[in-house]
């Protein structure tokens, strides 16, 4: 019986204390789940890297590196890199660029740490004797199974955040809108500007600087789509938000919806991963993703809307930071909860598991 375990947006070493698994007692009900497990899968956003320096990241998060190496010792570690961490995979990007013709990006490229990046090379170091490999943009955990952390659909998205705007203009100086028969390249040509941007900004980041500008999106959310009573300037941005967002899709940035609230949110990051689906020719009857926080399918979910038009079922593998904006109500209750997993056993279809279900909000709270 072979069995992996995917777990994505991590998000380790971030300012905002947010990332849970710098929590010891956290990290040992992660290790607990990883008994019996042949592969783990860190499906990108693994480390913070929009906060500050990559050197900065690595150091907070070493104590999580070197304890799964230990326990998945002998077995199998891959690492994904995400849209938050694409500086691990960055410098093995630009050799290959340095080809007179590149060699066309599949689906699955596999990277020997120390080739994607020295941030890799160090991750992979720490990891000890995990036999830890690097895929880019993700990889197929069985013929009918493939996981990639999702960040592509950002092109599609009809959430107006800042990544969706910035590939929107890119989108228009490269020449247009991805092909309906797309390739990688395809993506990130029309991304890759935007993560080169961020992360110069992060790189060259005071102490809390890169910080305070990256919480601006679950701050306008809390405007926005709060609940109770809200003061005058997040009614007065409830009024204008709309206009704006308007005036952004009649630009040609869009098409972007206003709508922030939380089944808007889940159909938005569902209906544009199914088009990354259809488009990148992905012919999996399963695919996990990450990158929007939100665990899924849940027991209440319908069905129907975690199914590409392709007939692709979706999965995604949630987080394991803890934005108290997101998870209202009781412990465990929340889709945005932490401590999401993917378990892959055999045959059987990708099961999620909440590991961090019974803790409370202070248990997880920075």
């Amino acid at each position: 019986m072979a069995t992996t375990l995917v777990i994505s947006d991590l998000h380790l070493g971030g300012r905002g204390g947010t990332d849970v698994l710098r929590k010891p007692e956290v990290r040992a009900t992660l290790l607990a789940a990883l008994r019996g497990v042949d592969r783990l899968v860190l499906l990108g956003d693994v480390l913070e890297l929009r906060h500050g320096p990559i050197g900065e990241a690595l150091r907070a998060s070493e104590h999580f590196f070197r304890e799964i190496g230990e326990t998945m010792a002998g077995r199998e570690v891959v690492l994904v890199a995400g849209n938050h961490d694409h500086q691990l995979i960055v410098p093995w990007l630009e050799r290959r660029a340095r080809a007179h013709v590149p060699r066309r990006l599949g689906l699955e490229q596999w990277v020997a740490p120390a080739r994607a990046s020295w941030a890799a090379a160090q991750m992979a170091a720490w990891l000890g004797d995990a036999s830890t490999t690097v895929a880019y943009p993700g990889l197929w955990l069985r013929d009918d199974v493939y996981a990639t952390h999702g960040h592509l659909l950002d092109l599609f998205s009809t959430i107006p955040t800042f990544e969706r705007i910035g590939a929107a203009i890119t989108t228009r100086v490269v020449g247009g809108e991805v092909p309906e028969e797309a390739t990688l390249d395809d993506f990130l040509a029309r991304l890759e500007p935007v993560y080169a941007w961020v992360d110069a900004i992060a790189r060259h980041a005071t102490s809390g600087g890169a910080a305070r500008g990256t919480g601006s999106s679950a701050r306008a959310y809390e405007l926005l789509a709060g609940s109770g009573p809200r003061p005058l300037r997040a009614r007065l941005m409830g009024a204008v938000f709309p206009l704006i967002v308007a005036a952004l899709s009649r630009a040609g940035l869009g098409p972007l919806s206003a709508d922030l609230t939380g089944p808007e949110l889940r159909r938005a990051m569902l209906r544009a991963m199914g088009e990354v689906v259809r488009r990148l020719g992905i012919e999996a009857e399963h695919v996990i993703f990450g990158h929007s926080h939100r665990a899924g399918p849940l027991p209440d979910d319908e069905l129907d809307e975690w199914t590409a038009s392709t007939g692709t079922r979706l999965h995604n593998s949630g987080c394991w930071v803890y934005e108290q904006l997101f998870v209202a109500g009781a412990a465990g209750e929340s889709p945005y909860w932490p401590g999401a997993a993917i378990r892959v056993v055999d045959d059987a279809p990708p099961a999620l598991e909440r590991l961090l279900a019974d803790l409370s909000a202070e248990d997880l709270a920075a």
